[in-house]
C-alpha cells in the first residue's frame, strides 16, 4: 500500500544570475495518512523550501513528489497551509478573515459559511467573530489563521513555524490548542520548526534535515501515551531523551 505523501529522490536549487544554490538533494521521505510530521535541521537548511515542494508552488529538478499516488498539481487532495505570521487583514472582522479562503474559492454559500462559524463555536473564537484581529491576543490570531485554513477542509495540513511569532507562555498554550485541534480533526500534518522542543512535543515522527543542500539524517518516532498533549509530553521523562538523540543528530558532523 503507498504512503498517503511521497519524496522520491527530491533534489531542488534555487537559480540567480549570479548562480546556481543547492537547497536540497536526494530527499526520500514517506508520510502515512493521520500522521503528524515534524521537520528540523539548521537554520537555511531548506525546510520551508520542502513545504513550498509538497504544496506545489516550486517544482523538484529531480525525483517526484506524489500525494496519494499523484504529483500535487494533479492530486484530488486538498492542502491548507499555515505560516508563520497569521496574515488576518485588519479591516475584516474574524469571521470575514476566517471565510477569505470561502470566498476565493467561490464556496460562500450557506452550508460552508455556517461550517465555519461552527469551527469558530467549537473552538472558543464564538463570542470574538465580529471583532477586529488588532483585538485578539496573539493566540487567538493564531487559533484564528487554523480555523481560516481548517474551513477548507484540507486533507494536508503544512504548518510553516506557525508559532515563532509568539511569546513563550503563549506559544505553550496554542501548541497544545492547535494540536487537538488537528488531531481531533484526524489531518495529516506536516510541521517546520526550529524548535526541538515543539517538533517532539507534536510530532509521531520527527525528520532531521541536514545543513544546505538539506538531505534526511535521521528519521525518528517519538512514542507518547494516546491522547497526551504537546504540554504532558514535555513534562515526561522519555521526552528528555528524545531530546538529546536528535539534539546529537544536529551537531553530529557531516
Amino acid at each position: 500500500m503507498s504512503s498517503f505523501l511521497t519524496l522520491n529522490h527530491v533534489s531542488f536549487s534555487y537559480h540567480s544570475p549570479q548562480g546556481e544554490v543547492p537547497a536540497m538533494t536526494d530527499v526520500c521521505l514517506s508520510i502515512e495518512k493521520g500522521e503528524f510530521i515534524s521537520i528540523v535541521g539548521p537554520s537555511g537548511c531548506g525546510k520551508s523550501t520542502l513545504l513550498s515542494l509538497i504544496c506545489g508552488l516550486l517544482q523538484p529538478e529531480e525525483g517526484e513528489i506524489l500525494i496519494d499516488g499523484l504529483p500535487p498539481g494533479d492530486s484530488p487532495v486538498r492542502v491548507g497551509y499555515m505560516l508563520q505570521r497569521d496574515h488576518l487583514f485588519e479591516w475584516r472582522n474574524i469571521f470575514s478573515n476566517v471565510c477569505l479562503g470561502l470566498e476565493i474559492q467561490k464556496k460562500t454559500d450557506s452550508e460552508h459559511t455556517a461550517g465555519a462559524a461552527q469551527l469558530l463555536k467549537t473552538y472558543g473564537l464564538e463570542d470574538f467573530s465580529k471583532a477586529r484581529p488588532s483585538e485578539l491576543s496573539g493566540g487567538m490570531r493564531q487559533r484564528a489563521a487554523l480555523i481560516r485554513t481548517m474551513a477548507l477542509h484540507p486533507d494536508l495540513l503544512l504548518l510553516d513555524e506557525p508559532f515563532s511569532a509568539l511569546d513563550y507562555q503563549t506559544r505553550l498554550e496554542v501548541c497544545d490548542d492547535i494540536a487537538t485541534i488537528i488531531r481531533n480533526a484526524e489531518k495529516t500534518a506536516v510541521l517546520v520548526t526550529h524548535d526541538l522542543s515543539e517538533a517532539i512535543s507534536f510530532g509521531d515522527r520527527v525528520i532531521v534535515l541536514s545543513s544546505r543542500p538539506a538531505r534526511v539524517k535521521a528519521d525518528i518516532t517519538v512514542s507518547f501515551a494516546e491522547g497526551m498533549t504537546p504540554l504532558g509530553r514535555r513534562n515526561s521523562n522519555s521526552f528528555y531523551q528524545y531530546f538529546n538523540q536528535i539534539w546529537e543528530e544536529l551537531k553530529r558532523d557531516e
